[in-house]
């Protein structure tokens, strides 16, 4: 049996954990918090990182910053985690999704121009599978157009685009520390202010709308209700979780991308597609995904594996598809690829121990699959 995913384990987390639970300190903003958030903070150059409940939070905490009011209209990709569009439709947003680039999967930055309108008041670049979107047409559209850039980098730590690492281009970006990610605190996330200017709001809307942080850091002599807000900071527990496996952030991000070449080489002559990563980016082998001919061979193909006990699994289906969806955005334009290259995509088993032999194994058995469901035709 080979499983699609399994959470990232350490012994030092234990012994991080355990240091915990016997410590006073328990909730969050404690040590490893901090530790948490001064290593991605220096390891990725940002300005401030806060850590988060999960990646919804983050994303819940942009459209609150960004002041995202009924009516609004926020840019993004169908194709993405519902989160993505749900954190500023809760503000009273309508998403607006364009179409996507059928080589990485991201929003294809050549339609976002034509979707703005006076009601515009964000763009969301989703990195689908840890590779960047094209940031740099995307931020020159944004500026032109004054318009604040949100990263929904979840699947993106690690990731770099032109030497940056992917959340700090924007406005704003956003982690997911879940446990189906390359680095893990079992539910999780983190928020990267890169305009200083939102900073001192975030931590008030992150602490219950008070300004106990400025509180903790000795600034005032008592904290106070200061703005809406709610509790987005979690445990310490989470964060000596994650901590541990920082620790050695390099170790599983090299493993998971010796792991991506080998499927990458022994998949190469597989009369299906294959990942694309674009010579700008690095990518950190978030997942590994083929693309067959149709849904149909796709949902064919995930059945024999899962016979053989591997699991393989489909992605999102699109927003714009969905009755939330339709209730709540549009599409703008033709929707080119975004049905039918998600109706492709399967994911093959991805996670930071998965030995040579079961990538093999996996390898062998889609072969097999692929060929028997072909023949059947």
């Amino acid at each position: 049996m080979i499983p699609f995913n399994r959470a990232v384990y350490l012994p030092k987390a234990k012994e991080y954990v355990g240091e915990t639970l016997e410590s006073s300190k328990i909730a969050g903003d404690g040590k490893y918090t901090r530790l948490c958030t001064r290593w991605m903070e220096e390891r990725f150059c940002a300005a401030k990182i806060l850590l988060t409940t999960s990646c919804t939070a983050a994303l819940e905490m942009c459209a609150i910053l960004l002041d995202i009011q009924p009516g609004d209209e926020v840019i993004l990709p169908s194709y993405t985690f519902v989160t993505t569009a749900n954190a500023f439709v809760l503000r009273g947003a309508r998403a607006v999704f364009v179409d996507i680039r059928p080589d990485t999967m991201n929003i294809d930055e050549t339609k976002i121009e034509a979707a703005i309108t006076e009601r515009t008041k964000a763009i969301v670049a989703v990195h689908y599978a840890g590779v960047a979107c094209e940031m740099d047409t995307i931020m020159e559209i944004a500026g032109r157009y004054r318009l604040p850039v949100v990263e929904d980098a979840a699947q993106g730590v690690m990731a770099f685009y032109k030497g940056r690492a992917l959340g700090t281009i924007g406005t704003f970006g956003c982690y997911s520390f879940h446990e189906t990610k390359n680095y893990t605190m079992g539910e999780g996330g983190a928020l990267i202010i890169n305009d200083e200017t939102y900073i001192e709001r975030a931590e008030i809307l992150r602490e219950k709308g008070t300004n106990r942080a400025r509180f903790y850091r000795g600034m005032v002599d008592k904290y106070s209700w200061m703005d809406i807000g709610s509790s987005y900071l979690p445990s310490e527990i989470n964060a000596a979780l994650l901590y541990a496996q920082l620790e050695i952030a390099d170790e599983i991000n090299d493993y998971r991308r010796n792991v991506w070449d080998q499927y990458y080489e022994q998949l190469k002559l597989l009369p299906a597609e294959l990942p694309f990563v674009p010579g700008e980016c690095v990518h950190n082998a978030h997942m590994f995904y083929v693309k067959v001919r149709n849904l149909s061979e796709r949902q064919s193909v995930i059945g024999a594996l899962g016979e053989q006990g591997i699991g393989a699994v489909f992605h999102y289906v699109p927003l714009h598809s969905s009755p939330g969806g339709r209730k709540f955005g549009r599409f703008f334009g033709e929707d080119c690829y975004t049905t039918k290259e998600s109706c492709r995509l399967f994911r093959l088993p991805m996670w930071y121990g998965l030995e040579p032999e079961e990538v093999r194994t996996v390898v062998k058995k889609l072969e097999e699959a692929l060929a028997k469901v072909r023949v059947a035709e």
